[in-house]
C-alpha cells in the first residue's frame, strides 16, 4: 500500500531543488531547509526499488513537484495513454504538488529520441497541441504546466510568437506555465528576440512555477550561441531576467536545475538560497 503523506503538499512559493539519485542518501540524513523536490517523473515508473524508495522518505519532509520529460504532447502519434496511466499511477502515490510538461514533441512512428523537439507555430498545431493538453488534463483529473522549451532553429512554418502560442495553450486548456527563465534566454539568444517582451506577453496569473539553470556558449563571434546544457550554475544574465520576472508575477516556486556535472549538495542548496534570497527583495513582492 502507498504511504500517506502529510496534506501539505503545495508547492510553495520558494526555491526548490532537482532530487537527483547522487544526493539521495545525503538528503535523507540532513533533511536540509529547502522548500521543496522536483523529480523527473520517468524514473520512478518502477513499481518499487531504491529510487521510489527513497522519494517516499523525502515525500514525507517535503511537497514534491513531478516533472515529464517523455509524454511528447506535441507528438503526432496518438497520446501514449500507458505513459499517462504510470504518471496518473505515480501522482496518486506521491501525491504531488505541481504536475508539468514540455512545449515540445519527442516521439515519431513509436518511435522515442531523446530530446525535446520544437513544433511549429501555426493555428493547426495550437489546436493540435490544446486537444493534447486536455486529454491529458482529463486522463491525470488534474491540471498540468507547460514548460517553454529551449530552441536552436525556428521552423519556417511557424506564425504564431512562442510567448502568444503558450499563452494561448493556457487560456484554452486551463493549464498553467511552468516558465524556464534560462530556457527564455537560450532562445532569445539564440534567434535574437528580446526576452524581457517574451515576458510581458505571459499572463501572470497562469505562471505556477519557474526553472533556472546553466547554460553553455558554444562558436564565437556571429557564430556564438547557447546550449540548455544544465551542468553549470545560473549565468548572471539569466539572474538579471529571472528578477525581472519577479518584478512582474511576483514570488513563485522556482527550482534550480542541474542534471549534469552535478555539484555537492551544499553547492546546489546555495543556488537555491540565491533564488530565495531573490524572491524575499521588497520587488518580488510588485505583482
Amino acid at each position: 500500500m502507498a504511504a500517506r503523506f502529510p496534506a501539505a503538499g503545495r508547492i510553495p512559493p520558494q526555491a526548490g531543488i532537482g532530487l537527483r539519485a547522487a544526493h539521495y542518501a545525503e538528503l535523507a540524513e540532513r533533511l536540509p531547509r529547502v522548500g521543496w523536490l522536483e523529480v523527473h517523473a520517468e524514473n520512478y515508473f518502477g513499481a518499487g526499488g531504491a529510487p521510489l524508495d527513497y522519494l517516499e522518505r523525502l515525500r514525507a519532509h517535503y511537497p514534491v513537484s513531478l516533472h515529464g520529460v517523455g509524454l511528447s504532447l506535441g507528438s503526432s502519434d496518438p497520446l501514449d495513454l500507458g505513459h499517462l496511466a504510470r504518471l496518473k499511477a505515480l501522482a496518486g502515490r506521491i501525491e504531488p504538488g505541481l504536475v508539468s510538461e514540455h512545449l515540445a514533441w519527442g516521439s515519431f512512428g513509436g518511435r522515442h529520441f531523446n530530446d525535446l523537439l520544437p513544433l511549429p507555430y501555426t493555428e493547426e498545431a495550437l489546436r493540435h497541441f490544446c486537444r493534447r493538453v486536455t486529454q491529458a488534463q482529463e486522463f491525470l483529473g488534474r491540471r498540468i504546466l507547460v514548460e517553454n522549451p529551449s530552441t536552436y532553429l525556428q521552423l519556417a512554418e511557424s506564425t504564431i510568437p512562442e510567448a502568444e502560442f503558450l499563452r494561448e495553450v493556457a487560456r484554452a486548456t486551463g493549464c498553467g506555465i511552468l516558465l524556464d527563465v534560462n530556457n527564455l534566454y537560450v532562445s532569445a539568444f539564440n534567434h535574437g528576440l528580446d526576452a524581457r517582451r517574451y515576458l510581458d506577453m505571459i499572463p501572470s496569473r497562469q505562471v505556477a512555477e519557474i526553472h533556472l539553470a546553466g547554460h553553455t556558449r558554444r562558436g564565437g563571434g556571429h557564430r556564438e550561441f547557447l546550449i540548455d546544457t544544465h551542468d553549470a550554475p545560473v549565468a548572471d544574465a539569466v539572474w538579471a531576467l529571472y528578477r525581472r520576472a519577479l518584478e512582474r508575477f511576483g514570488p513563485v516556486a522556482t527550482l534550480i536545475e542541474w542534471d549534469a556535472a552535478l555539484p555537492s549538495l551544499e553547492r546546489l542548496l546555495a543556488e537555491a538560497g540565491r533564488a530565495q534570497a531573490a524572491m524575499e527583495t521588497p520587488y518580488a513582492h510588485a505583482a
